[in-house]
């Protein structure tokens, strides 16, 4: 059985989960920005039940793995027959939420966003059988090098991800714009009131009112944060030729000591 939440615009972007727990949907996603968006029928979540698609009156869908081995395998012909009964356009991303995927970005993410949204696969056990995979075209995506109980938090963390990126959602279309990933650098430090916080003030630049100075702090503590944090997303953003010299030695960010 499915269980589809919010419906009000034509064509919204809209999740398919498919998942052995369905009612961990929308959990979260619920409440504040995309809640408020899946109530107001910016975008759906329709959570599908795994076991529905078994045929033996224990509901069975997993078994011993081929070869031995601890743990229990997701049959094929049940998941199979669940992705089929979804019945989802062939346009539509096949994603299975899996710890040897490949990384989900933020690119990644604007793209599923711009789309008309995926459907997911919630794996549990020690996996599904790979017949499924290929046969069903699933796009295997990691959220991280760890590994969960099963697909869904990895399933709420990329509907998230994406939800907030379509039109109408955040506030201001420019809080997606300036936010970590978003032009290959982590985000800028942020401050607010009070001015001074325990003998500690807002960088004055910040205060100033000058706001190309604001723009340049802001990108220096961008690169010196994301060289200091991640050197792998640093290495892949081409030195400025003005900057050539500085891209070795970049400014130390306070909060990093």
């Amino acid at each position: 059985m499915a269980k589809l939440i919010a419906m009000a615009n034509p064509s919204p972007w809209r999740a398919t989960v498919l998942t052995l727990f369905p009612e961990m949907f929308p959990g979260p996603l619920g409440v504040s920005l995309a809640g408020r968006a899946l109530a107001s029928g910016l975008w759906e979540i329709e959570a599908r039940d795994i076991r529905a698609s078994a045929t033996d009156r224990h509901r069975s869908v997993d078994d011993t793995p081929a070869g031995g081995g601890p743990g229990m395998v997701l049959r094929a012909d049940v998941l199979a027959a669940a992705i089929d009964a979804a019945e989802i356009a062939p346009e539509r991303p096949r994603l299975l939420m899996s710890p040897r995927g490949r990384p989900l970005t933020q690119a990644r993410v604007a793209e599923l966003a711009g789309g008309t949204g995926p459907l997911i696969v919630c794996g549990r056990f020690e996996g599904i059988d790979q017949r499924v995979i290929d046969g069903r075209g699933l796009e295997e995506v990691s959220i991280g090098d760890y590994v969960l109980s099963g697909g869904e938090i990895a399933a709420l963390a990329l509907i998230d991800a994406c939800v907030r990126l379509l039109p109408g959602v955040m506030g201001k279309e420019a809080s997606g714009t300036e936010e970590s990933f978003s032009d290959g650098l982590l985000e800028y430090p942020q401050y607010t009131r009070p001015q001074l916080f325990e003998g500690t003030p807002i960088p004055e630049v910040l205060t100033s009112g000058d706001h190309a100075k604001v723009a340049s702090w802001r990108r220096a503590q961008s690169e010196a944060l994301t060289a200091a944090r991640r050197p792998d997303l640093w290495a892949q953003i081409p030195p400025k030729p003005a900057n050539r010299a500085g891209r070795q030695k970049t400014p130390k960010n306070k909060t990093d000591g």
